[in-house]
């Protein structure tokens, strides 16, 4: 085998040589102190010196060196400007005074080494590209640029955000035909904020803007200006606009501009470097004149927290928000992502549109993506409709874990859990149709059972909240009337039931504490609440959970024959679709009020039970 002369091989050699000098310089070092004369107190050379024990004397500098009389030597440490010389002459000791010894020092050069060793490695490093040298140069942080000459994206690849669209579609036009827009005394947009929650498309939107418009794109995360070193932020600021300058007309993105555009405190103890870089773009941003032909958008899921001078117009003059798509725009993306994949016939987007309501555009790439993979292990030719059904599964829940060992006992406890919830879902009127309930383990989930709404939905009312808690504590509803027992299986289920009292009582006044807002925050990161006031939200918020526990014990104890059935059919099957839960249920459901009434007649009649 050829040997190669590598960097670590290089590396280890030069440090393999330090050691070793190391070790040999600290051996001579020893050998040569055990030949040197041995040092005594001045205080004992002069008494030496009064009993005639001395015969010479050499003193250089501060360091005094003797010869008794038997030849052994001495060496001490006088003090300065000392008339120690004298005091040896009149003792009749022959003196001879040489000059201080500069010369060379073992001890220092031991000293030196391992800095040697260090600037060795660091030298290495800096001459090889690797991580000193990145150390040592956060400053020049180089910005991502797609060319316009390179393959780009055009508007026709975003899909279901049609608004988005004609607001930036007007942005190109800005870079295509500025004198257009200054002929009529109209000033170009110096920056635009995309809000939206993640996966809806504002970094493809801005991408497109740039194909679009045929001009350079500069692209970085909010969370790269901001390092350890002060300064360094706001050097990268510069190094940006720099840039983008050179190569105007552009388009500069910076991703979740939130991470260094948070609003400022004043404060003491504040992040001096996150600060310093914000001015620095507040101050770019305003040295754009109107014949720059540099647009800036930026990205954000939380614009609430941005600095107010950030947002005010001049810098950010345009706010477009992407929210997650509706029916139409769920179709349009799928329509876009299975084009040039062969779907079977049987697969109808309409459908899974409509199976899919809540998902982002990331998330239907994903599900048509992770369908095409489970066709291909299959080693099928086309994508069908149970490849798309699982794949929304596996998007909203993960994958299948078939190999995970459950006991029989346990079992039939997930079983009647998801059955609780299948139940509370669909008995209640108004409530979305539930579309699966299966018992198969999928991530942490040991069982799922997963609704479908009719359509797009952007109110709720406080009833149909009230139904989705019920829902939510079906399964430990379940628990409680067949076992007499509860598991920890509920744990998610509680969390979500108690979110949503939760927003209930602070964001929509739904409560008996009354129409205010309890999500005041203070300067610390607190609730703004006193003791009291925080008590008493936690007591509404108690209280909810209690009636949405009470109404799922409610309807589940009317329905036990089929709360059974149903179980035990789920233990043989595994996998109940919506179809056959309506099949075996045979039930129309009940408005919520009917099952309001009911459960305080049974808590009335539980009540009067215990007092008898």
């Amino acid at each position: 085998m050829k040997f190669r002369l590598t960097k670590r091989w290089i590396i280890a050699v030069c440090c393999s040589v330090i050691i070793v000098a190391m070790a040999a310089l600290v051996v001579s070092t020893r050998l040569a102190s055990g030949a040197q004369p041995k040092m005594v107190p001045i205080s004992d050379m002069l008494n030496r010196a009064e009993r005639g024990e001395l015969k010479q004397a050499t003193i250089s500098g501060d360091v005094v060196t003797v010869v008794t009389t038997d030849d052994t030597k001495l060496r001490s440490i006088k003090e300065a400007n000392s008339p120690l010389a004298d005091i040896l002459r009149k003792n009749g000791i022959e003196v001879t005074v040489a000059p201080a010894e500069v010369g060379f020092n073992p001890t220092s050069l031991i000293a030196l080494l391992p800095l040697a060793l260090i600037g060795a490695v660091l030298w290495f490093s800096l001459r090889s590209g690797g991580i000193g040298n990145a150390a040592l140069s956060v400053g020049r942080n180089q910005p991502k640029k797609v060319s316009p000459n390179a393959p780009t994206v055009s508007f026709a690849d975003v899909a279901g955000v049609h608004e988005a669209k004609v607001e930036l579609a007007e942005v190109v036009q800005f870079l295509k035909f500025p004198q257009k827009f200054r002929a009529l005394g109209a000033r170009v947009p110096k920056g635009v904020l995309l809000v939206g929650p993640p996966g809806t498309g504002k970094t493809l939107i801005s991408k497109a803007v740039a194909g679009e418009a045929g001009v350079p794109f500069f692209s970085m995360s909010g969370s790269e200006f901001v390092e350890m070193f002060v300064g360094v932020g706001a050097s990268r600021v510069r190094g940006l606009f720099r840039e983008a300058r050179k190569n105007a007309p552009c388009i500069v993105f910076v991703d979740e501009i939130d991470a260094v555009g948070r609003h400022r405190t004043g404060g003491v103890g504040g992040n001096d470097e996150r600060e310093q870089t914000l001015n620095q773009l507040l101050v770019e941003m305003d040295g754009f004149d109107g014949h720059s032909n540099v647009i800036v958008i930026a990205a954000t899921n939380r614009p609430d927290i941005l600095d107010k001078a950030l947002l005010r117009p001049g810098r950010f003059d345009r706010r477009v928000t992407l929210d997650a798509p509706d029916l139409q725009g769920r179709l349009a993306i799928l329509r876009v992502h299975a084009n040039g994949k062969p779907l079977a016939e049987d697969v109808e987007l309409e459908t899974i549109a409509r199976l899919t309501a809540g998902f982002s555009g990331a998330d239907l790439a994903n599900l048509i993506n992770e369908a095409a993979i489970l066709a291909a292990r299959e080693d099928k030719n086309t994508i069908g409709r149970a490849e798309m059904e699982e794949s929304i599964l596996r998007v909203v829940a993960g994958p299948e874990r078939k190999s995970r060992i459950i006991s029989e006992d346990e079992k039939v406890i997930i079983a009647y859990h998801e059955v609780g919830h299948a139940l509370a879902m669909r008995l209640v009127k108004g409530g979305d149709p539930v579309q699966k309930v299966s018992v198969i383990s999928r991530g942490h989930a040991l069982g799922i059972t997963v609704q479908t709404p009719r359509e797009d939905k952007y109110l709720r009312s406080r009833s149909q909240l009230l139904a989705r808690m019920a829902a939510a504590m079906g399964g430990r509803a379940a628990e409680e009337i067949v076992f007499g027992d509860v598991t920890t299986g509920a744990e998610q289920d509680i969390v979500y039931a108690t979110d949503i009292a939760r927003r209930m009582v602070c964001d929509f006044g739904m409560s008996d504490l009354g129409a205010i807002s309890y999500r005041r925050r203070d300067e610390q990161g607190g609730d703004g609440l006193s003791g009291e006031m925080a008590a008493r939200v936690d007591e509404a918020v108690n209280k909810l959970v209690d009636e949405a526990r009470s109404l799922a014990l409610t309807i589940l104890t009317a329905y036990r024959d089929k709360l059974d059935l149903i179980a035990t059919e789920l233990q043989s099957l595994e996998t109940i679709d919506g179809e056959e839960l309506d099949a075996l249920l045979q039930s129309e459901p009940r408005s919520l009020s009917e099952w309001q009434i009911l459960a305080a007649a049974r808590s009335r009649s539980s009540l009067e039970a215990i007092q008898s």
